[in-house]
C-alpha cells in the first residue's frame, strides 16, 4: 500500500498534515523525527513531509535529521520548521526574523512549479514563525514570497525537494490543500486509492489481536466518537463488549435521558448497556476547584473510578475502550508536541487504571474521518452529525468553580442558544456551538432594580478537522434574539457576549 510518511518535529499540526494527505485518498502515518532511515526506504513510501516545530534549527539542541535522508531519492516537502531544517541541513542559512509573521499573510508566486500548479499568483496563507531562511542552498530556487519573508516557498525540482515557510495544511491557507495534492499526486506519483473501509477492516483486526477473547468495558457518552468506537468493538468482539454510560451531572439539558432512551433501546442497539448516575460524586469532587487542568484531571480520575467500580459486576473485564480522537491527543501533548490542555481520556488517566490495557481505535482520526467511518458502519445520520461535546462536559464550559447553580445556568442558556440556532438554520452552518459561563459578574438593571449577575458567552465555529476553526458570522438579529431570551429566561445572567475568535490563537472550548 502506497503511503506518505510525516516526520514529526514537535508541531501542533503534525497529524493534521497526515489528514490532508488522506484527503488525497493516500494513506499517511506520523513517525518521530528520530525514525531510522531503514523505516523510510521501502518502495511503498512514496514521499516524506517534515512538520513544523517550536525550535530554531541553529540551536544545537533542536531536532535534526540524518542528512542521508536527502539521498533516499524520495520527494520531500518541508513545512515551516521543516522548511528551515531542509535549507539549514543542505547548506543554506536560517536566521531570526526582523519582524515575526503570525496569522493570515499574502504570498506572491515567483515562478512556475509542479508544486504550485493551479495556485493563483497571489493568495492567503497561514504563517507562524520567528526564524526565516535567508540563504537558499545550492541548487534551490525561490518560487514564492511574502512582504516580510522573501523565501516563503523554494524548491530543488531536480531532487524533488520542496519547502514552504507557511502552513499549507491549515484551513487559513486558501490553496494549501491544492499544494499538498500537487505534492502527493503529481510529485510523489501516488494513485490515490486509500478508502475509509480499509481503516474499518484493519481496526477490527487490530482490536481482535489486542483483546483476544477477553471482555472490554467501553465508555459510551452517546457522542459520535464513543458511538463509533462502540460499533467497531461490537463488530470485532460482539458479546464481550459492555458499554457504560456515566452521567456526571455536567451534560447538556435533557441529554442524560436522551442517551439512555437511544442506547437503552434493545430493539435498535445490541449493546450490553449500563447507565450510571454519578453526578453527586463528580460535583462533590469539583467543589472549590477553579484551575482548568485540575478540573480536567479530577473529572478524568472520577470517570476511571466509576468505570472500575462498574467493571466489578463484569467478570474478567480486562480492557477499557475510549472514543479518543487525534485532536484530543495532540492538545494533550502527544509525542514531542506542547501540551495545550489535557483531555479526560488522555492526560487525565492515572497510571494505574486497573485494566490490562486501553483500546482506542479512533486515536489517529479527525472528527470528519470519524463521521465518515460511522456512516460506513451504518450508524444513523442524526447521531453521526450530532454536535460535539467534550468528555468533561460543562465542567470546562464553566469558568471557575463548578456548582449546581452554575450548571443549571449554563444548561438553560445553552438550550436557548441551541434552539435558536436550529430555528434559524445556523446549526447546519456551524461545526460546533455552545454557551459557556464566564466567571465575570457585572452590574445590570432589570425591572428598575440593580443586578450583579454573570455574563454568558456564546460561541459558534466552523471547521472540518477541529485543529483550526473560524467563527461563524451570525446575523445581528439572531444574536439579539438569543441575548434577549437568555437574559430574560435564565436566572443569574444579565449579559451575553459572542466569542468570534479563531482557532488559533484560541481553542474551541474555553478551558
Amino acid at each position: 500500500m502506497e503511503k506518505i510518511i510525516v516526520l514529526d518535529f514537535g508541531g501542533q499540526y503534525n497529524q493534521l498534515i497526515a489528514r490532508r494527505v488522506r484527503q488525497c485518498k493516500v494513506y499517511s502515518e506520523v513517525l518521530p523525527f528520530t525514525a531510522p532511515l531503514s523505516k523510510l526506504e521501502g518502495d511503498e513510501i512514496k514521499g516524506i513531509i517534515f512538520t513544523g516545530g517550536p525550535n530554531s534549527v541553529y540551536d544545537p539542541s533542536s531536532p535534526h535529521v540524518d542528512p542521508k535522508i536527502f539521498s533516499l531519492g524520495k520527494p520531500i516537502l518541508g513545512i515551516c520548521y521543516g522548511a528551515q531544517l531542509m535549507a539549514y541541513t543542505l547548506g543554506g542559512k536560517v536566521e531570526p526574523t526582523v519582524k515575526s509573521e503570525y496569522g493570515n499573510i499574502e504570498i506572491a508566486l515567483k515562478g512556475a512549479s509542479p508544486f504550485l500548479e493551479g495556485v493563483p499568483e497571489k493568495s492567503q496563507v497561514f504563517m507562524s514563525h520567528n526564524d526565516r531562511v535567508t540563504l537558499l542552498p545550492e541548487g534551490f530556487r525561490l518560487t514564492g514570497s511574502s512582504e516580510d519573508c522573501e523565501n516563503a516557498i523554494f524548491e530543488n525540482q531536480a531532487k524533488r525537494l520542496y519547502a514552504t515557510q507557511f502552513h499549507p495544511e491549515v484551513e487559513h491557507s486558501v490553496y494549501g490543500q491544492k499544494m499538498i495534492e500537487n505534492f502527493v499526486l503529481r510529485i510523489c506519483g501516488c494513485r490515490g486509492e486509500w478508502k475509509a473501509s480499509s481503516f474499518i477492516d484493519s481496526q477490527i483486526q487490530k482490536i481482535r489481536e489486542q483483546v483476544g477473547d477477553k471482555k472490554v468495558l467501553c465508555a459510551l457518552s452517546g457522542g459520535v466518537d464513543s458511538s463509533v468506537t462502540a460499533t467497531l468493538l461490537d463488530r470485532a468482539i460482539g458479546s464481550n463488549l459492555t458499554c457504560v454510560f456515566v452521567d456526571h451531572g455536567l451534560l447538556r439539558k435533557g441529554e442524560a435521558d436522551q442517551v439512555k432512551s437511544i442506547f437503552g433501546n434493545k430493539d435498535k442497539y445490541h449493546l450490553n448497556f449500563i447507565p450510571v448516575d454519578a453526578s453527586s460524586l463528580f460535583l462533590e469532587r469539583l467543589k472549590g476547584v477553579t484551575e482548568p487542568e485540575q478540573k480536567r484531571k479530577i473529572i478524568g480520575k472520577s470517570f476511571i473510578d466509576v468505570f472500575k467500580e462498574a467493571s466489578k459486576s463484569i467478570p474478567h473485564c480486562e480492557f477499557l475502550a475510549q472514543g479518543t480522537i487525534y485532536p484530543d491527543r495532540i492538545e494533550s501533548g502527544l509525542g514531542i508536541s506542547a501540551t495545550i490542555k489535557s483531555h479526560h481520556n488522555v492526560g487525565g488517566l492515572p497510571k494505574d487504571i486497573g485494566f490490562e490495557g486501553i483500546v482506542e481505535p479512533l486515536k489517529d482520526l479527525f472528527k470528519d474521518e470519524v463521521r465518515e467511518v460511522g456512516l460506513m458502519l451504518g450508524l444513523p445520520e442524526d447521531l453521526i452529525f450530532r454536535q460535539p461535546f467534550p468528555g468533561p462536559g460543562l465542567g470546562i464550559r464553566i469558568i471557575g468553580e463548578v456548582t449546581p447553580e452554575k450548571v443549571e445556568i449554563v444548561q438553560n442558556a445553552d438550550a436557548i442558544f441551541r434552539e435558536e440556532m436550529k430555528n434559524s438554520g445556523y446549526d447546519k452552518k456551524s461545526s460546533q456551538f455552545f454557551a459557556a459561563l464566564s466567571n465575570m459578574r457585572s452590574v445590570g438593571v432589570m425591572g428598575d432594580s440593580r443586578t450583579y449577575d454573570y455574563a454568558i458567552v456564546i460561541r459558534a465555529v466552523s471547521t472540518d478537522d477541529f485543529m483550526t476553526a473560524k467563527p461563524v458570522d451570525l446575523p445581528y438579529s439572531l444574536l439579539t434574539r438569543i441575548a434577549d431570551r437568555i437574559v430574560n429566561e435564565v436566572d443569574g445572567v444579565n449579559r451575553v457576549l459572542y466569542d468570534f475568535t479563531s482557532k488559533p490563537p484560541a481553542t474551541i472550548e474555553w478551558e
